[in-house]
């Protein structure tokens, strides 16, 4: 098949743009008029040629959920509910997505497996999850808990967007007066500072060789941090060990690390959750929400977990012995096996780490403006002290 982009009307007389795939134009012309379009124009798309279109965004997915959780409840037929979410859609990718997933359901496969056709789109959790509300026709209540659990991660993903977005603007404020510093102001006054004729202090010689060390080598003080992102980035691809020593580094980084288990444990716990109460037996959800922590340290501690559950452990000794929760999500956990409400424990377990991240993001923004407006006063501090000490030197050493 190739990849078409097309130009379309719908019923209303409206103008349709997308794209979808197609064995060639007749096919083209065939599927849209299966999603109630009338071909105007076609042409194929060569592989590479950068017309990705509007990606398809979490709040996409989370208006997804909502939608068709609504209409399913109120007894809207499936393939009904898909084709009002394609024409309403403003996303051209979504709705071309939302028609795949159409004919697919037509064709024969259920929903879950016209989901899973897409996976950089639904994830192994999501598919896994609306397989579990198919086959127990809790299909709605599936998809309200996929709504919040999206909700919760696009509210997280905000906060740490703002926790990450002052200091980073901040960041580079403090970057770029140094580099006017050193590269400029401080050589202006260095020439009349050596010329007074005295010895200069420590802190100034100090000060007039970092300068010195910016004017000569600019270009590479500013392309260190761009390749070595790169380069660290490749790296993490290419090499499992080495991103496996890098997750593990980002844990212990002080204050953000702390911050970033939690997130992911939240993450975690909240997932396992859900595919437990959809019926998915522990060690295949274990599976499957291994791949939503986004780090390996974590997940090599799931597999872990995992294994020990397969050999009898109980689920509770199980994450003791690897380490991933502190003593007191254990006891929850204990708790909730014991009573048979391991779902329940495990959303207490979410609802404890979401607490403590929101608390800790709080926290690390109160701290942050202070400590660089501290590190910015002590570098001012450190030019001033270095540029007007010898002049305030000389000036005492007159005599008149």
């Amino acid at each position: 098949m190739a990849l078409y982009a097309y130009k379309a009307m719908d019923s209303a007389g409206r103008l349709r743009r997308g794209r979808i795939d197609a064995i060639n134009v007749i096919d083209l012309e065939m599927r849209l008029k299966r999603m109630g379009l009338d071909l105007i124009a076609g042409e194929s798309i060569p592989p590479g040629s950068g017309l990705l279109g509007a990606p398809i965004t979490r709040r996409d997915l989370i208006a997804v959920c909502f939608h068709l959780e609504q209409l399913i409840r109120a007894g809207v037929p499936l393939l009904e509910a898909l084709n009002d979410l394609r024409d309403s859609t403003d996303n051209p990718r979504l709705a071309e997505v939302l028609a795949d997933l159409i004919e697919r359901v037509e064709g024969g496969q259920t929903f879950s497996e016209a989901l899973a056709a897409h996976p950089k789109i639904f994830d192994g959790v999501f598919v896994s999850l609306v397989r579990a509300g198919e086959a127990s026709g809790r299909l709605p209540e599936v998809l309200a808990n996929l709504t919040e659990t999206l909700k919760w991660q696009d509210e997280i993903a905000a906060q740490t967007k703002k926790l990450v977005a002052y200091p980073s603007f901040l960041a580079l404020v403090v970057l770029s007066v140094i580099f006017f510093l050193m590269v400029y102001l401080v050589p202006q006054m260095m020439g009349f500072i050596r010329n007074m004729g005295h010895e200069l202090p420590l802190h100034t010689r100090l000060l007039i060789a970092t300068s010195a060390a910016f004017v000569a080598h600019w270009p590479m003080i500013l392309a260190l941090p761009v390749l070595g992102g790169i380069l660290l980035t490749v790296l993490v691809r290419v090499s499992p060990a080495f991103r496996l020593r890098f997750d593990a580094f980002k844990l212990r980084l002080p204050f953000v690390g702390s911050i970033l288990e939690k997130i992911m444990l939240a993450r975690f716990s909240a997932a396992l959750a859900m595919l437990y109460a959809s019926g998915i037996s522990v060690l295949d959800a274990l599976s499957l929400c291994k791949d939503v922590v986004g780090n390996h340290a974590i997940r090599l501690g799931i597999e872990r977990a995992a294994r020990f559950i397969a050999e009898g452990q109980n689920i509770t000794l199980a994450f003791q012995n690897v380490g991933l929760f502190p003593p007191l999500v254990i006891r929850m956990l204990r708790v909730g096996e014991s009573t048979g409400a391991l779902d329940v424990a495990l959303k207490n377990v979410h609802y404890f780490y979401d607490r403590d991240v929101r608390e800790a993001i709080a926290r690390l923004q109160t701290l942050i403006e202070p400590a660089l407006t501290v590190i910015v006063g002590a570098i001012l501090g450190w030019v001033m002290l270095s540029v007007l000490g010898p002049i305030y030197d000389t000036i005492t050493r007159l005599r008149f």
